[in-house]
């Protein structure tokens, strides 16, 4: 059986050019993460991996679909491999049923992982230019009312409300409500 997978980043982005070429490699079962690559921790994907058996084959657009680091890339299609379960590639003409396609997954991905490399440097090259400058500040600071911050902390710390609550009330993220629960109380220390 032919097994598809597809990964977008984003849930702006469309699946549709994907699905299309899932479709064209005759993927009868097809597996859509809509989040980052950065790691294997994509339910999707583990949910395929599970699903996948000896004699199957994984199609996917490009392997950057499948992982976004070599090392990673290689620890999936080596599971696959002990798997009996074959690996294609169709960007990269990638197939790891013959030796020449496991050779080429292995340069292409350590490609690909050194264009990564080379563009965050990039990019963290061009952050500390703007920051030189005075350009770039980074993201603005979420605003919070201090009144009631200081109200519902109140109630918080009484044993009133919870912390769930209290973030549900202050329309905060978990991380954000206890960074600026420590902010209030070091301002109150001091």
């Amino acid at each position: 059986m032919k097994v598809g997978y597809i990964r977008i980043s984003t849930a702006e982005q469309n699946e549709a050019r994907q699905e299309i070429i899932m479709d064209q490699l005759g993927a009868e079962r097809i597996f859509i993460d809509k989040i980052s690559g950065k790691d294997t921790n994509r339910p999707a994907l583990q949910e395929m991996l599970g699903f996948v058996r000896k004699g199957d084959v994984l199609v996917v657009k490009s392997y950057s679909r499948l992982a976004r680091s070599s090392v990673d890339l290689l620890k999936i299609v080596d599971g696959l491999s002990e798997k009996g379960v074959g690996f294609i590639s169709q960007k990269e003409n990638i197939d790891t049923t013959t030796p020449q396609g496991r050779l080429m997954l292995t340069i292409f991905a350590g490609i690909y992982e050194f264009e990564r490399e080379c563009m965050l440097e990039r990019q963290r090259k061009g952050i500390a230019i703007a920051k030189g400058e005075g350009k770039y500040k980074g993201r603005k600071p979420i605003e919070v009312d201090q009144s009631a911050l200081e109200k519902i902390y109140c109630e918080w710390k009484n044993g009133t409300i919870k912390a769930v609550e209290a973030m549900d009330k202050l329309n905060l993220t978990k991380p954000t409500f206890y960074r600026k629960v420590k902010e209030y109380e070091c301002k109150n220390i001091l």
